[in-house]
């Protein structure tokens, strides 16, 4: 859900609001202008809390479904969607026209059978587990443990060469454990203890169900490796350093670095021997996995790897695991209630699997000529618009400027769908073993990147398939990627009132992920999409105690009492919300220069509809349990504090409610910060302060 959208800009849009200026205007989705002003609270102050004046009465009355995680625009939009996935699936299933629909129907058909799920019991499961209990020795515990479908302390992949991004290049790096992330296994406190018991009698029930002697002594082993395992990983934040994570070795410095890996033989196990290079992320916690393999004895490296098999597959076999998982994941870690439908999690399942195949329907289906115009038009004038904001950056000198502009240039962005789809035909699906069928995509994945390996990077791959509401950049491609599903109301209306869409599709979606290139990650990347200090120190030295600044106002928040949102980790999202929000009211000023001041809607001007779109957008509430493992690993703050975390630091929010000192909200100018606005603080009057 938007999680990963970039915030940033646009500029005219004279097509998608041409219904607005011939007077034809068809109405929009929601309310007369495009937002639901019965959302809105007005005895809540703008100044004081302008989320909750524009969303209070939401907030307020809208109970969060029991099957989710959370409510709001980013939840109702992919409700829709998988609706209309549904019917795509089910005809297929029905009535299949090809090899591939034939696939997808077998792999929905093989998912919904839970009464044969159950009749075979553990029979599918024996044989992975079988494979696990043979192994006698440490190499051939990390050969296995490399292959798809199983767990591995370090994760071994392909990506582009961060060096030379027309290449692919082998990569490794910390992997996830049983627990979200390190905080669960090291935080003090009684929430962390009781779900850290919660997790280990997780480990011991699915461990009898599988018919697992001894269960709670492995399950006591499995939870110690895990918590060694923890120490030594890297913080989210400092994943988010590209330089740091960028160690590009060779065989003989992966051997020093952790020889425990066997790397030779076990990249040819894989189908990487003729990686020359690895790209290492975590080089510390790849030597201290290695470590924990020669230290932790072999048999309970075996334990942790079938309790992890069991656990990542739960929901592919009979009911009592599922439900498990459910129960520990969902209920215990994110507060949710009720499972989900079984057709609705199927849904996800045959994203992930064959979901090109159900895209391709979906396109023909829901996506138009006129949408992709549209959309194209608008990606045009949102890089425009960060061309003048680029262009007219005080604090930026020439030869930054200049670099700037060519990495704006050579933005790649991909509206709606690929343009050449994935062949499935390799793609070995059972109609009767959703178990086999998990295991058989991850294999198929596996080999269609092996397959690219070898061969020059092709730009035109998507990592998210159409049906998804969500977009994304990719800093080594310079690439935008917005999927066809995403565009539509609430986040796309082309009746909708151009401040509306200025504000939602032009600075949340489209120009978010345009953001991205600048933020404090993004901005490591050239024109070409390779890591290269492109920035004069001086020009870096403004951004950075822009950036710093911008980190220290949003340590300061605090969503649930005594878990406080990471300025750090969620500094690049912050980032290109804010440069966003700046250069697309910028953008909305240049279309009203054009065509004159709006008239007022609803006692709203068009600055005041701006800025309530905007907050609009990011209509959210989320349970505790899933909001304290986003704000200990998600990069992306809160929704609330996504709206005003940024409308504070900006002047025309200011102006259009008349914020004044003694507000909640209100920031003396001086405080304020900007990406694209007024000339940076310089760190000499920092220090003066």
């Amino acid at each position: 859900m938007r999680r990963l959208l970039l915030a940033a800009t646009a500029l005219a849009l004279p097509t998608i609001l041409a219904a607005q200026t011939t007077g034809q205007q068809a109405k929009p989705r929601y309310g007369n202008w495009g937002v639901d002003l019965a959302d809105m609270d007005r005895s809540v102050k703008p100044g004081d809390d302008f989320y909750g004046f524009v969303e209070g009465t939401w907030l307020r009355d809208h109970p969060i479904p029991s099957d989710k995680v959370g409510a709001g625009y980013n939840y109702d939009l992919p409700d829709e969607i998988e609706g209309q996935v549904r019917k795509i699936v089910e005809d297929a299933a029905a009535h299949p026209t090809d090899g591939t629909q034939r696939k997808v129907g077998d792999f929905y058909a093989a998912w919904m059978d839970e009464g044969g799920i159950e009749k075979r019991g553990l029979a599918p499961l024996k044989p992975f587990l079988a494979r696990i209990d043979a192994i006698s020795t440490r190499p051939q515990l990390v050969q296995l443990m490399m292959k798809p479908g199983y767990a591995s302390p370090v994760g071994i992949g392909i990506s582009a060469d961060q060096d030379d991004p027309t290449r692919y290049s082998a990569t490794a790096s910390q992997a996830r454990l049983g627990l979200p992330t390190r905080d669960y296994y090291l935080l003090d406190g009684a929430k962390y203890v009781a779900i850290r018991r919660a997790y280990r009698d997780y480990l011991v029930r699915i461990q009898t169900l599988a018919g697992i002697s001894d269960a709670e002594a492995k399950a006591d082993r499995i939870v110690a490796l895990e918590t060694k395992l923890s120490q030594d990983q890297w913080t989210p934040e400092r994943r988010r350093d590209p330089v740091a994570t960028h160690n590009p070795m060779t065989r003989e410095q992966l051997t020093k670095l952790a020889p425990e890996f066997d790397w030779t033989p076990t990249l040819a196990s894989m189908g990487l021997s003729s990686a020359a290079k690895v790209d290492v992320a975590e080089t510390t916690a790849v030597t201290a996995a290695g470590k924990r393999l020669a230290d932790v004895p072999l048999s309970t490296w075996k334990e942790w790897v079938t309790a992890r098999f069991i656990s990542d597959h739960a929901a592919f076999l009979p009911h009592a695991f599922d439900q498990a998982n459910f129960d520990f994941y969902s209920k215990t870690l994110r507060d949710v209630p009720e499972q989900r439908a079984r057709w609705k999690r199927g849904m996800g399942l045959i994203d992930n699997s064959l979901g090109e195949a159900v895209g391709a329907i979906y396109v023909r289906s829901y996506w138009t000529a006129e949408t992709q115009a549209k959309a194209d038009e608008l990606v045009s004038d949102v890089r425009a618009a960060y061309g003048d904001k680029i262009r007219a950056a005080a604090w930026m000198d020439a030869p930054t400027k200049q670099a700037a502009l060519a990495k704006l240039a050579s933005f790649d962005p991909r509206i709606g769908h690929p343009k050449t789809w994935i062949d499935y035909s390799t793609l070995n699906v059972s109609r009767g073993d959703p178990l086999a069928n998990s295991i058989a995509t991850d294999q198929f994945q596996w080999q269609l990147q092996l397959k690219r390996f070898p061969k020059p990077v092709d730009r035109g791959l998507w990592f998210m398939t159409p049906q998804t509401v969500n977009a994304y950049y990719d800093p080594t491609l310079n690439q935008i990627t917005v999927p066809a599903a995403i565009l539509q109301p609430p986040f796309f209306d082309p009746n909708a009132d151009p401040a509306v869409n200025y504000a939602e599709t032009g600075a949340t979606t489209i120009g978010h992920e345009l953001g991205h290139g600048f933020d404090d990650q993004g901005r490591q990347y050239d024109d070409k999409g390779r890591l290269r200090d492109w920035w004069t120190k001086d020009t870096a030295a403004k951004y950075t105690v822009q950036a710093d600044r911008l980190a220290a106002q949003f340590d300061q928040y605090e969503p649930i009492p005594g878990v406080k949102i990471k300025g750090k980790l969620t500094l690049g999202e912050n980032l290109a919300d804010l440069g966003g929000l700046e250069t697309a009211y910028a953008a909305y000023r240049r279309y009203v220069s054009r065509h004159g001041e709006p008239a007022v809607l609803d006692g709203m001007t068009g600055d005041q509809r701006f800025f309530l779109a905007y907050a609009a957008a990011w209509q959210g509430k989320r349970r505790e349990g899933a909001q304290r493992a986003a704000l200990l690993s998600d990069p992306h703050s809160p929704d609330k504090y996504r709206v005003n975390g940024i409308v504070r630091n900006f002047g025309p929010w200011y102006t259009a409610f008349n914020v004044k000192p003694g507000d909640a909200m209100y920031l003396p100018s001086e405080a304020r910060v900007s990406v694209w606005g007024a000339e940076p603080v310089t760190p000499s009057r920092v220090a003066a302060r």
